[in-house]
């Protein structure tokens, strides 16, 4: 099989990486957006069996077949969303929401409406968008010295020589040099490691106006604007070429079918896509889609195993988490800003899209990944559309 001659020890600590920083910085997110809804130990669990699933088959088999790093991940703001708005509704028709939110996504995935609306957004702006959620990783590699600051240190060192020396092996010596450091110093947490499988559960959906409208539709919002936006930016500031409406169905059928388990909202990655799109998982742009397939591998395995997978992720220090994150983006932040300031025409535009993006600011319930865009567009269309007409 070609993918056993491509993969490479690069690809799969990419893959690792990816499930470590995508799993450990927001699974406390989903646990409390379970918990909103009355959810009990075993439907937790039934979640994680969901979402695993979901996430690793939806990565891992469509990278096999494009022979493409496709990253499906769920979605963080809406379960952030969802934790918020679940107080006052209870389980049957929190999956209800599930369905209508993945239905639309569905929906817009079909009918190519989505990939429609990307085609319109110039790559500059599309750069400055992926540079500006990526940003906020690096920032965090940096400030988590201030409570770990040997750790830190250790981590940037070992990544300075090894690009130097094996550049091809710098994020894997850097994780491995983490790891020894913080279980030498006795900093692995592992009290919440628990060896049983994960029993998917399933709950009979229950439709209401008022969930569609309070839950499924913020959902849907939300799923769309800041996580599917930034994520098809991803794809093509890598400079992948794939077939995003197939890729927003697929995520939209898989979670229509694993809501009732708990599977809120599966959806295009950007964080853990541009890991495992960048250099640091392969030289070779055609042998990428490895680290992607490791990736699925690994989510399968959480879904499986559930609670003791997330004991043993959720043990890793959040410094060592952030820290690997944002020196493994290094390289992606970095091509991201130049071909965003790349054209002087849309330099000003992008630096804007970039800087409303950095700033996490949130309004009306929807992220910073949306306005940056929003930011963006008008600020091209104000000082590009008279001098086009002229």
């Amino acid at each position: 099989m070609r993918f056993f001659k491509d993969v490479s020890l690069s690809a799969f600590t990419a893959g690792f990486v990816a499930v470590l920083v995508g799993f450990t910085s927001s699974v406390a997110i989903v646990f409390q957006a379970a918990q909103a809804f009355g959810a009990t130990p075993e439907i937790i669990s039934s979640w994680m069996w969901a979402l695993g699933l979901g996430m690793g088959l939806c990565s891992a088999l469509p990278s096999l077949w494009l022979r493409k790093p496709v990253m499906i991940a769920w979605s963080t703001p809406g379960a952030a969303v969802l934790a918020v708005a679940g107080a006052g509704h209870g389980m049957g028709e929190a999956v209800a929401a599930f369905m209508i939110s993945a239905a639309a996504i569905t929906l817009f995935g079909v009918t190519g409406w989505f990939e429609r609306v990307m085609n319109r957004i110039p790559m500059a702006i599309a750069s400055a968008l992926l540079a500006g959620v990526l940003a906020r990783f690096g920032l965090q590699a940096f400030t988590a010295a201030q409570t770990a600051l040997p750790l830190v240190v250790v981590m940037l060192m070992t990544y300075l020589i090894g690009r130097r020396l094996l550049p091809r092996y710098a994020v894997p010596l850097t994780l491995l040099a983490a790891i020894v450091f913080v279980a030498a110093r006795g900093e692995f947490d592992t009290s919440a490691i628990r060896f049983e499988l994960a029993m998917p559960i399933f709950t009979m959906p229950d439709f209401t106006w008022q969930s569609a409208i309070s839950l499924a539709l913020p959902l849907f919002v939300v799923t769309m604007a800041s996580q599917n936006l930034p994520g098809v930016a991803a794809i093509r500031a890598s400079g992948y070429d794939m077939p995003v409406s197939k890729l927003i169905t697929i995520s939209g059928v898989a979670t229509l079918v694993l809501a009732p388990f708990g599977a809120f909202a599966l959806n295009l990655s950007a964080i853990t896509a541009a890991i495992c799109m960048g250099r640091e998982a392969h030289e070779d742009p055609d042998k990428r889609y490895t680290a992607a397939v490791c990736c699925g591998a690994l989510y399968v395995l959480i879904g499986i195993f559930g609670a003791a997978v997330t004991g043993l992720l959720t043990a890793f220090p959040k410094e060592l988490v952030a820290a690997i994150a944002g020196l493994a983006l290094l390289g992606t932040i970095g091509t991201g800003l130049a071909q965003a300031v790349a054209d002087e025409a849309h330099r000003e535009a992008a630096v804007i899209t970039f800087l409303v993006t950095l700033s996490g600011v949130a309004i009306a319930g929807i992220g910073s990944a949306f306005w940056g865009v929003v930011a963006g567009a008008i600020a091209l269309f104000v000082q590009q559309y008279g001098r086009r007409n002229a």
